[in-house]
């Protein structure tokens, strides 16, 4: 409905402009202001039309231009002249008045028609003659009138929805086509992601590598060292001080356990064998157990996502559920998971005192380029007071 209102406006803007433009061409220099004008009006109405098309049809479409040189502003102006895409926009804002008049026309008739029928049998009988003509027939009240009904009714059900949703593809299609880039600069945006990505995962899987390269040395090695030698001393005391003996295999047994739970919590970012063989739910079933605080888990994630996907967001709910533990202050925490189409969607959230952030090293960055080596997005809202939610999204197309 707003094709039509906008692409007038824009439409007689742009061919104004472009015609001056065009008709003082044979007089250089005064075309050049008008020229100036028109791209930076064209480069304005592309940029709200993008917005439009996002906000409304849900369509994101990059901005097609290269940046301009540096320099004066003539030279800038003819990289304008010289941009193709910047002619592409131009044609899309000529065509954005015949085309939105078109399809005005067509979902209007397509949905005043079927309400028109629809409620046919309560005015059919104050036309004149008691009687609506359609050319080739007329209808009188009585079966007629209650049969145009039902067409209507199917105008409205299925008829006009289908013909608007092939109006908005229309629509967005034209878009991509016209006001967003090139396929050159699509395919050229698209091997960048994909080396951001893949730096992304390199650094991710150093850093991981030298976080269990630390722990083992600080933490569990020690603890090992010091075990060994408690009862490397037990084992000489106990012939002639059995009881310092049994107090240092006690010593040694309470090492043990601290190095099991050290070692317990450097693997938390491994795959357990459980994952592998039942997926998501039966993993993070004996997360959710070992936590401290009760967790509700909602998992729905049928059929099963590969298991790079499984991977991470296992390790994103095993991290996420850690910093509520340490940092949150929280009594309880929420965990859903849903697949739907091509998108994995996670969510953590707790009822803690919010304000993480994830430059302050709480794990939350490293959950970050997890995510986005895979693809994926997340975003973290926690404001002061709380509560913390962790969304996230993977892709996992199979």
């Amino acid at each position: 409905m707003l094709g039509i209102l906008l692409g007038s406006i824009t439409f007689s803007i742009t061919i104004a402009l472009l015609a001056t433009s065009a008709g003082l061409a044979i007089t250089f220099p005064l075309a050049l202001p008008f020229a100036w004008l028109l791209f930076t009006c064209v480069q304005a109405f592309g940029r709200f039309e993008r917005s439009r098309l996002s906000a409304l049809l849900d369509v994101d479409i990059a901005d097609p231009h290269a940046p301009l040189p540096e320099g004066s502003w003539f030279k800038r102006l003819m990289a304008r002249i010289k941009s193709a895409s910047r002619w592409r926009e131009l044609a899309y804002f000529l065509l954005a008045l015949p085309v939105g008049a078109v399809q005005f026309a067509v979902a209007t008739a397509v949905w005043s028609g079927s309400l028109a029928l629809v409620a046919l049998p309560l005015y059919v009988n104050s036309l004149p003659g008691d009687t609506a003509e359609f050319g080739l027939f007329d209808v009188g009240s009585g079966p007629g009138a209650l049969a145009l009904c039902a067409v209507g009714l199917v105008g409205i059900v299925f008829i006009a929805p289908w013909v608007t949703l092939a109006i908005a593809d229309i629509d967005a299609a034209l878009g991509r086509a016209l006001i967003g880039p090139s396929q050159e600069r699509r395919l050229a945006g698209e091997v960048r992601r994909v080396e951001a990505r893949r730096v992304s995962a390199v650094d991710s899987a150093e850093t991981e590598r030298r976080r269990i390269e630390r722990d083992l040395h600080d933490g569990a090695q020690q603890r090992l060292v010091a075990l060994a030698m408690d009862l490397g001393m037990a084992r000489e005391r106990f012939a002639d001080d059995p009881e310092h003996a049994q107090r240092l295999v006690a010593e040694a047994h309470e090492e043990a356990k601290a190095a099991l739970v050290e070692l317990r919590d450097l693997v938390r970012g491994f795959n357990p064998a459980i994952l592998q063989d039942r997926g998501l739910d039966a993993a993070l079933s004996a997360v959710v157990a070992r936590c401290p605080i009760p967790v509700r888990l909602d998992v729905d994630v049928s059929p099963r996502p590969a298991a790079t996907v499984e991977s991470t967001a296992y390790f994103v709910v095993a991290e996420a559920l850690t910093n509520v533990a340490k940092h949150a202050n929280a009594t309880e925490a929420r965990v859903s998971i849903a697949r739907r189409g091509d998108r994995l969607a996670i969510d953590v959230t707790d009822n803690g005192t919010g304000g993480a952030d994830p430059s302050r090293g709480t794990g939350l960055n490293g959950l970050s380029e997890r995510v986005h080596a895979l693809g994926g997005w997340m975003q973290v809202l926690s404001p002061a007071g709380g509560p913390t939610s962790v969304l996230v999204e993977l892709p996992c197309a199979s």
